[in-house]
């Protein structure tokens, strides 16, 4: 066809009503089908030619051009779009290098084959805004609760329509017995939407810890405005779960207020997780308070909390160990989750059994090194000793208070505590440098003899080679793998040297073999030191 010959305002009127269908900008259309009529001309006129084409928007009248562009003498290398600054002066007046000689050549004939090419890029421009547009209206409502309708399942996945796009709602984030059917209405939580070749991607879920907090954000007025807020939340989908709330107004209870008049409330929420039973716990800033209330309806007898290693031991009377951990483990694990601490259960009988292992073990070390009988060692014990260094270096008025301590007999405990230790610390130090360990090394403020023997062990026999260790390798740490916390052991970590201690001797170590300046380190610890100007105000 012939674009001359054409109604001119044809073309806005399809690109409003394509723009109208799809819901997009109808100038994005204008603009395909000036592209789709500029690559026509160029296969009528030839490729290395520039030519452009533009749709007056109000008219609809199709202008095209060829376009030419000043460049340097040797530089010139398409001689369709580009001209010398010579051969533009019979053009311009007085041309320069980038500037452009516009000139509107006749409007081209197309041919079938023109005309499908410029219908595929059309619908090519047509599709890539549509999928803008998509992605744009659904990035920000990731995190929000959708309502949609069922329109297939495809190998276990269920695509859901949402209005303006699909999602899709993959196998293992449905809740375990659910099943739909085509046109069934279903409400899921946006957990991620990704712009990918193939369009937005909106994956959606039914499973995901935060589905639950909408809900309850959706059925509970204090909790949308503000008033209480969930702080945690665990799932076991389907079956169980863990939520853990707090109330910002004294005059309102949390727990109260999310299980409603007659738990009207929370059965709403547990009607739309198919059956899933709720324990709403309220939210305690003392971990180990806020586990007690997690490991409910369990009781609790003790409980010690290892910030470090994050774990947590959890002391329960023999009756309670079955209810505390749950059917399957889904009670302690779901607390677990909540406090995002790791759990360790035992009977009062089983935590009974390792005291005593461990009053006997230090009894036994105190009567080997110290020469002293059962009775005296266990006086030692009870009185809370643990080591040899704790006798050896104590206040002596801490040993005089034990019954039947003198302060003679207290200078002789000590006296026989260091003598065991200086002993140790030779042994050490002639292991340590039969090992190959140089007194670079041994010399080191802040390292024992009995750490430079570890350290040797492991192959660290210099300063240069203690300098190039990781803090963790020396003091120790946790890290997660597949999901668990797996226990890093650090070559130090036996003589209580914490990550912090770890990092300052191994950058004193880089300072005194030049490898670090001090200034800079000195800078880095005035500005971390200097408050931040926001929290002042």
């Amino acid at each position: 066809m012939a674009i001359t010959s054409a109604n001119q305002l044809e073309l806005l009127q399809t690109a409003e009503a394509v723009a109208r269908e799809k819901m997009i900008d109808p100038a994005l259309v204008v603009e395909a089908m000036e592209e789709s009529l500029a690559r026509a001309a160029k296969s009528r006129y030839g490729s290395e030619m520039d030519i452009r084409v533009s749709i007056d928007r109000k008219t609809g009248r199709a202008t095209f051009t060829r376009v030419r562009t000043v460049v340097e003498d040797e530089e010139l290398e398409n001689y369709q779009a580009e001209l010398t600054v010579e051969q533009a002066k019979q053009y311009l007046a007085d041309p320069k290098v980038g500037d452009q000689y516009i000139e509107e050549v006749p409007p081209v004939e197309m041919g079938r084959i023109a005309a499908q090419s410029a219908k595929q890029v059309i619908l090519q421009k047509v599709r890539e805004a549509e999928r803008d547009r998509q992605f744009e209206e659904f990035k920000d409502r990731a995190g929000t609760i959708i309502n949609g309708v069922v329109k297939r399942e495809e190998y276990g996945n269920v695509i859901v329509d949402i209005g303006r796009g699909e999602g899709i709602l993959r196998r293992n984030e449905k809740i375990g017995r659910e099943a739909y059917r085509p046109n069934d209405r279903i409400r899921c939580y946006i957990k991620d939407v990704r712009r990918e070749t193939r369009g937005p991607q909106i994956f959606l879920s039914r499973t995901a810890p935060e589905f639950m907090a909408e809900l309850f954000k959706m059925e509970v007025p204090e909790i949308y405005d503000g008033i209480i807020e969930i702080k945690a939340v665990a799932r076991d989908p389907g079956s169980r779960a863990k939520i853990g709330v707090i109330s910002y107004d004294g005059s309102i209870d949390p727990v109260g207020a999310c299980v409603g008049m007659r738990g009207s409330r929370v059965q709403a929420v547990v009607n739309e997780l198919q059956g899933e039973k709720i324990d709403i716990i309220p939210w305690n800033e003392d971990m180990p308070t806020f586990l007690v209330n997690a490991l409910q309806p369990a009781e609790v007898s003790k409980v010690v909390l290892d910030e470090d290693a994050e774990r947590i031991e959890v002391v329960v009377p023999d009756e309670q160990l079955s209810l505390a951990i749950g059917r399957r483990g889904q009670n302690v694990r779901l607390a677990s989750q909540l406090t995002g601490l790791d759990i360790d259960i035992m009977t009062e009988e089983e935590e009974s059994k390792r005291r005593q292992a461990e009053f006997e073990e230090r009894t036994k070390l105190f009567m080997d090194t110290l020469d002293l009988d059962e009775f005296f060692a266990q006086l030692l014990v009870a009185e809370g000793f643990t080591n040899l260094e704790e006798v050896a270096y104590v206040e002596i008025d801490e040993l005089t208070v034990i019954d039947g301590v003198d302060d003679d007999t207290a200078e002789e405990l000590q006296a026989r505590a260091r003598d065991v230790l200086e002993a140790q610390a030779k042994a050490a130090l002639d292991n340590a440098r039969a090992l190959g360990a140089e007194d670079s090394l041994i010399d080191f403020e802040g390292l024992t003899p009995q750490m430079v023997e570890a350290l040797a062990k492991d192959g660290i026999k210099t300063l240069e080679d203690f300098a190039t260790c990781a803090d963790w390798e020396l003091a120790g740490g946790w890290t997660t793998v597949d999901g668990q916390r797996v226990k890093d052991d650090g070559l130090l970590e036996p003589f209580d040297v914490g990550l912090e201690e770890a990092q300052t001797m191994v950058m004193t170590a880089r300072v005194l073999l030049g490898w670090v300046d001090p200034t800079e380190l000195e800078s880095e610890a005035e500005e971390d030191e200097e408050p931040d100007e926001t929290e002042e105000a």
